[in-house]
């Protein structure tokens, strides 16, 4: 499998005859271009960081085989497109452009106590890669590859660092990163090491580039 890192908190999967975008944003400049190259997306939460709505839109009025899988809170933004949208669950578990999709999680990490959380769910794919979305509720599955939240209003390194931990992934990827700048990125993979804190190197990967897993 080959992962993608776009901006910020999207990435892209692909295998023989598998093609998977995952939080194709608004940060994401190219989510159009993305959509148009992909018969399934998968969304974690309703966030403008994670789910270009007007992006997605379009492009499922333009390309009727479209399929996107989200909590209801997305999946209900298209009412009569039941065809097109699916609405999943913590426990769900289905099948996808030859990958095995199973989802976990249920709600978005804790901001403030004044802002009401809302449904996140995260995709543990072919068994191997977990995308969490904004959240760090450990999923009870084996992960090989952990996509790690570095950066944002809900993440905490102390936090990350106990999530690596109890998940204890073969390997991590940085994502949810936009906030950080070059050098706030390289102190979150100092941290987040085999030297300091846990027992896995955090692998930063530019925008566009692709590693194999």
């Amino acid at each position: 499998m080959e992962l993608t890192k776009h901006a910020h908190a999207c990435v892209t999967l692909d295998k023989a005859g598998g093609h998977l975008v995952v939080d194709p944003g608004t940060f994401a400049s190219n989510a159009a271009e993305l959509l148009a190259d992909t018969s399934t997306v998968l969304i974690t939460h309703e966030h403008f960081d994670h789910f270009d709505e007007a992006a997605i839109t379009a492009a499922l009025d333009a390309r009727p085989e479209l399929r996107v899988f989200g909590p209801a809170a997305v999946t209900g933004r298209w009412p009569g497109r039941e065809s097109q949208v699916t609405a999943v669950a913590p426990g769900d578990r289905f099948e996808a452009e030859g990958f095995e999709i199973a989802v976990f999680g249920g709600t978005h990490a804790l901001v403030h106590a004044d802002i009401p959380r809302i449904a996140n769910v995260g995709y543990l794919i072919d068994g191997a890669v977990y995308h969490p979305g904004d959240s760090y509720e450990v999923p009870p599955a084996v992960v090989h590859t952990l996509l790690l939240p570095t950066s944002g209003p809900w993440t905490k390194m102390a936090e990350a660092v106990d999530f690596v931990r109890a998940v204890r992934p073969e390997t991590l990827v940085q994502i949810h990163d936009i906030m950080l700048s070059e050098i706030g990125q390289q102190a979150a993979a100092m941290f987040l090491s085999p030297q300091m804190l846990t027992e896995v190197a955090l692998t930063i990967v530019p925008v566009g580039e692709t590693i194999s897993l």
